[in-house]
């Protein structure tokens, strides 16, 4: 094995915080293919309306600051310990109460204590959302699919997580309207993302460890190696990411 994969395996030492990929993207060398949305487009004409808002699974708090201003009641929740301290020292200056939640039919609010729920690629439970959501209110989500980056387990020789494999705008949609919601917008689409230098693939796996639970060096060199050849040969490593977005709203005979 040459020195340059060598040298790219050490990206799995690099630190990783928040929900920040910076390290790889700024740098190009992880690319993702555009959806026809914006989630940010979508949520801030919403939360320039309301006068409470919260923000489910905020990570570190990168996203909701760039949301600015922010309603005069806005809380954020996080279930991933060390994001908490990360998200409160960045959010609770802005105003920002930071809960950690570690079940998500468990919030800790009271009935109909939001106008808004935005949730970017975290769990929810759709009973628990429409207990805090106010009649009137409006529930925004955009999910990870369950075939989201396949190709990587494929390429690994790792098993998928057939948990989630179910994970798609139809059971998600269909899920809430048992719940009594109105989804009253969605898309559903899947766009590449590509890996510029195994390097930039090992930091990957490290930063997401449910894509392969098992994942070291050691225990997939060989199949790191033979995707690492792949880039030198073609340029970079192409899988599909999965994503769908939502706009809820409870029924009115609800």
């Amino acid at each position: 094995m040459n020195e340059l994969f060598e040298h790219h395996l050490h990206d799995i030492e690099e630190h990783f915080s928040g929900w920040d990929f910076s390290y790889i993207t700024e740098s190009g060398r992880m690319d993702n293919g555009m959806l026809s949305w914006s989630y940010g487009s979508i949520v801030i004409p919403y939360i320039r309306k309301v006068t409470s808002m919260l923000d489910m699974g905020t990570g570190g708090g990168e996203l909701l600051t760039k949301f600015q201003p922010l309603p005069s009641v806005t809380y954020a929740t996080e279930g991933y310990a060390p994001n908490l301290p990360i998200a409160k020292q960045r959010l609770q200056p802005l105003g920002v109460a930071v809960k950690e939640v570690k079940e998500d039919n468990l919030l800790p609010f009271g009935d109909g204590a939001f106008d808004l729920i935005i949730n970017k690629h975290e769990e929810y439970s759709p009973a628990e959302v429409r207990r805090v959501l106010t009649s009137d209110g409006i529930f925004v989500t955009q999910q990870v699919g369950g075939n989201d980056c396949a190709r990587i387990n494929q390429a690994l020789g790792a098993p998928v997580n057939k948990e989630y494999l179910h994970w798609n705008l139809q059971n998600a949609s269909e899920e809430l309207r048992r719940e009594g919601f109105d989804v009253f917008e969605c898309k559903e689409e899947e766009p590449y993302q590509r890996f510029y230098d195994i390097g930039a693939l090992v930091y990957y796996l490290k930063a997401i460890p449910w894509q392969v639970p098992d994942f070291s060096i050691e225990r997939y060199k060989d199949a790191l190696y033979s995707i690492h050849e792949t880039i030198q040969s073609v340029g970079f490593f192409e899988v599909k990411t999965h994503r769908f977005v939502m706009k809820a709203k409870l029924q009115k005979d609800c």
